[in-house]
């Protein structure tokens, strides 16, 4: 696990202090007044996010004490949150400690901003500020380095984070300048890194570096630049080593036209994937594969768009990129960015496949020649060729939809590439991912570069999805690490969910079991961790409640409590069941479905995606009513998959969630006649109302009492009886009054055992607040719903 899924996943501020020092490797750790007191540095540490000046003020009061006694003192300070760290030389505070100026607190605890503002002069141009979020290895890097050798080494600028270092120089030097022309942008940034502060390494170039003062002069042409503010710049440098090797220097130059700040308006369409992200992606494959990634492996993205994913690399003679138009590839060899990598249109899944599946790039000659082989080489083990990684953000489309073949940000405007030739031809052994976009990509790379890394970003339907196992038998790969963000971070995309980056090994068949991930909100910051987890589809709650048979007796396929209207002419809901009370309908297995697909029913339904209710499986139609109602979806959840319970269920937890179900908004079960459908009229008969006549001053007979009898001797416990209790004055109020016209007719009240969807909706629409109390039965409901909640996980029905 990364400081960084460390950190999201931390509770406590020891949490905090115990990541950080797995992360580093301290030995002969010391947790005292000092957070993390180790003999070569000292560390003040913060659960929450605090201002770095607040916790050097506070460990410097613990280094004036120690010295005053006469104890070593460490050469380093360091200050360390959940967010972020920053380093520090000691000898840049020990005038500070003897200053009698400044009026020390007697304790840490009572540093506060005062002093933090005292000390900043001498102690904010020194310290080195490292967001753990995009600079966890140059953090771990420096301290390792001030433990091993008493000093900061900063990281150096190479070809393959060139791309990355000049978007964080433009953003926290470049801004400060004022510059007319984007243009000298790059300009200046080779200016500035070409320079050791003292001394220029390389001559000639168009635009100068020099200082006054101590602060740098930009000067170009005859213009001239200076910094608005110096932090910035005192911060990049005091992370980046410059200048960068003399092997790498004119090479980096080379690359000088390619680095202008990038529009990224000028990618939007049909592959756009954010710049943000990307840079998140590059970061997690230089920690998968290695920080030479770029130089080490050929890289295929064979749905390129106009280039998003390439946007970011910094060795582009090792890249090919392929797109599906004419138009794009046309856009893509027109932009400086990707100068150096081999563009070409290609249809992945259309071109070069063969009647039986096989791929023989004779049949369009699209394919380069050195692309060729490449691949005929790592196919081969050839001693000497390089890796293949194939980086992609392919569409996401079931073969039903062509309409929809959009990945995150598209236009949704190509149609008709759902239904592919490799589906047909390849993918007999995938099941239904044939039907999906993004798993033929997947599919077509797994026969054709069988020893190559993958990747992608995508859904995580392939991990996790009952729907997928099929999938999941035919692809197997050994998985690498990777991230999910959340899906809002792609513009024009629908919902909330995760859409996943992972890296894959092709070569490595293992099945997969489990992809854990980092989480990023939209704006690609951490906000926590997360497994998906493969499950197979006999441990799921779908498969655990004995599904009764239909019998011949006609029933009326409703999608609503009653309203005749929403009747489909579905066979599968046009027949009944020997003694049911009512239709479950439980679609999917996800909480994304849950969230929409659960309801109880006095009729058929439309749809075969549930079962019949009886006297046998009503204890677990309810929970399992309850287990998917009571967890709330959210983008990042949305996807997990309800297991069957792993502990015993006591009769009090069947009976509450009996009762949570009986009261849900979801429970539409109805008593009412006279629903017109297919020439003919219907009655609904409700069985689930869990009070006699006399109970709630009913006026006439309910046709059922089973739910009554079903209760009788069951273990009611207080918060659920609290529920009844409130409910029962609501079926009570319903009984007493006398409803108008309108209300009788929408709610179809022509019969004596309504049912709480009828009730509650009546009452609310009578408006009678005053002798109406929701008040106090929703919070009796809320309290139950408290109670459940836990146990969902706690029994096993999620994955906690």
């Amino acid at each position: 696990m990364s400081l960084l899924q460390a950190l999201a996943s931390a509770k406590t501020e020891e949490d905090v202090k115990d990541a950080y020092i797995k992360a580093l490797g301290l030995k002969n750790v010391f947790k005292g007044l000092v957070d993390i007191q180790a003999p070569e540095i000292w560390f003040e540490a913060k659960e929450a996010a605090t201002p770095p000046l607040l916790m050097f003020a506070q460990l410097l009061v613990y280094v004036r004490a120690a010295r005053k006694r006469g104890e070593a003192i460490p050469g380093f300070l360091g200050v360390i949150d959940r967010e972020k760290a920053a380093l520090m030389a000691t000898e840049h505070a020990l005038s500070l400690l003897e200053d009698d100026a400044i009026i020390w607190p007697k304790s840490g605890s009572a540093a506060d901003k005062a002093l933090a503002a005292q000390i900043a002069p001498n102690i904010e141009p020194h310290f080195v500020l490292y967001p753990i979020n995009g600079y966890e290895a140059e953090f771990i890097k420096a301290t390792k380095d001030v433990i091993r050798q008493g000093r900061i080494i900063r990281t150096p600028i190479t070809p393959d984070n060139l791309r990355q270092v000049f978007d964080k120089w433009v953003m926290m030097v470049g801004v400060e300048l004022g510059v007319k022309r984007q243009a000298d942008y790059a300009v200046l940034f080779f200016a500035d890194i070409m320079h050791d502060g003292h001394n220029e390494a390389m001559r000639r170039l168009p635009a100068r570096l020099l200082f006054s003062g101590g602060l740098p002069v930009f000067i170009i042409g005859n213009e001239q630049y200076e910094l608005a503010s110096a932090r910035g710049y005192r911060n990049f440098w005091n992370i980046y080593h410059r200048p960068p090797e003399e092997k790498h220097r004119h090479y980096l130059l080379e690359r000088r036209d390619s680095l202008l700040p990038m529009d990224e308006q000028k990618f939007k369409g049909a592959f756009y994937t954010p710049f943000h992200i990307v840079d998140k992606a590059y970061d997690q494959l230089a920690a998968t594969l290695g920080a030479d990634w770029q130089d080490r492996y050929i890289v295929w993205d064979n749905c390129a768009g106009v280039g998003n994913l390439e946007a970011k690399h910094s060795n582009l003679r090792n890249v090919f990129m392929s797109t599906l138009d004419q138009e794009d590839v046309t856009i893509m060899r027109g932009n400086p960015a990707f100068a150096g990598a081999e563009i070409f249109q290609y249809d992945y899944l259309n071109d070069d496949v063969t009647d039986f599946g096989e791929i023989d790039y004779s049949l369009t000659g699209k394919v380069p020649m050195a692309l060729r082989q490449a691949i005929a080489d790592a196919k081969a083990g050839k001693e000497g060729a390089k890796p293949i990684l194939v980086l992609i953000n392919p569409p996401y489309a079931e073969a039903t939809s062509s309409d929809n073949a959009a990945s995150p940000g598209e236009d949704r405007s190509k149609k008709g590439v759902a239904r592919s030739r490799y589906s047909l031809a390849g993918m007999d052994e995938f099941g239904k991912a044939s039907n999906e976009l993004f798993t033929q990509f997947l599919a077509r790379t797994y026969n054709e570069l069988p020893n190559a890394k993958v990747a992608i970003f995508s859904t995580l339907k392939y991990v996790n999805s009952q729907a997928f196992d099929v999938f999941r038998a035919a692809w197997c790969a050994k998985y690498m690490g990777g991230f999910v963000v959340h899906s809002r971070a792609f513009d024009g995309l629908k919902g909330d969910f995760p859409i996943g980056f992972l890296i894959w090994d092709t070569g490595e068949r293992l099945p997969i079991v489990e992809a854990g991930v980092v989480a990023l909100d939209r704006e690609g910051s951490v906000v926590g961790e997360k497994s998906f987890v493969n499950i197979e589809n006999s441990r799921l709650l779908a498969t655990w409640v004995p599904r009764p048979a239909t019998n011949r007796s006609p029933a009326i396929p409703l999608k609503g409590a009653i309203d005749p209207a929403t009747a489909k002419g579905d066979v599968r809901g046009t027949r009944w069941s020997d003694d049911a009370i009512g239709w479950f309908n439980c679609a999917g297995n996800d909480l994304q479905q849950a969230s929409k697909l659960t309801m109880m029913l006095s009729s058929g339904f439309g749809s075969g995606r549930g079962y019949f209710v009886n006297s046998e499986n009503l204890w677990q139609a309810a929970i399992v009513f309850a287990v998917r109602r009571l967890i709330k979806p959210t983008w990042l959840n949305d996807r997990d998959q309800f297991l069957q319970p792993s502990e015993p269920l006591t009769d009090t937890f069947k009976s509450d969630c009996l009762i949570w179900m009986l009261f849900n908004g979801s429970n539409l079960t109805a008593g009412a006649d006279g629903l017109r459908w297919n020439d003919r009229d219907w009655s609904l008969v409700n069985h689930f109302i869990p009070f006699t006549e006399a109970e709630v001053g009913a006026k006439a007979r309910f046709e059922s009492d089973f739910l009554v009898r079903y209760m009788a001797g069951i273990a009611i416990s207080p918060e659920a009886q609290a529920v009844l209790d409130e409910g029962r004055k609501l079926w009570t109020r319903f009984h007493a009054i006398d409803f108008p016209h309108k209300i009788r007719e929408e709610l179809k009240l022509n019969r004596a055992d309504a049912g709480w969807y009828q009730i509650r909706k009546a009452l609310e629409q009578y408006g009678d607040t005053e002798l109406t109390d929701f008040d106090s039965f929703k919070s009796a409901y809320a309290a139950l719903g408290n109670k459940l909640r836990p146990m969902v996980f706690e029994l096993g029905f999620l994955p906690s």
